[in-house]
This record gives structure tokens, C-alpha cells and sequence, in this order.
């Protein structure tokens, strides 16, 4: 498992990829830091794992929970 992921949005009307920001391995989880200032309403917060962040960053956007994706940060 890696200790950093980028999560990226894309949001099937616009056609476009959105990067909403990393998550950082944070000892007791994982901590977001917003990429764009759209997600500064997470920046900061702490999740249990990769995924809960990536759901978080994915209700902010949509309002429910769309298909997106968290790889590993390179």
C-alpha cells in the first residue's frame, strides 16, 4: 500500500479530468490537501483510508458516489 495517492475527478458531463488534491499517510490515516481551491472544504481533514477520502472528494463534487479513482502519487 502507498503512503501518498493523487485523486482525481472525472466528471462524466464535462469530459474533462479534475485533479481534487493528494492524500498523504498521516500515521492514524490519511490527511487531504486540496489541489485546486474548489476542494479547500477538505484540505486538512483526516480519513481512515485512501478510498474515504476519495468518496469525500467525489460527494463534494457530485453530491453522490460516482465511480472516480485514487492512484498511487509518483
Amino acid at each position: 500500500m502507498s503512503d501518498n495517492y493523487i485523486i482525481e475527478i472525472r466528471p462524466k458531463a464535462a469530459g474533462i479530468t479534475v485533479q481534487a488534491g493528494i492524500v498523504v499517510r498521516d500515521g492514524r490515516g490519511f490527511r487531504f490537501f486540496a489541489a485546486t481551491h474548489a476542494f479547500n472544504p477538505l484540505e486538512g481533514q483526516l480519513f481512515k483510508n485512501s478510498r474515504a477520502a476519495e468518496k469525500a472528494a467525489l460527494r463534494h463534487v457530485t453530491g453522490v458516489g460516482r465511480q472516480g479513482t485514487a492512484r498511487p502519487a509518483h
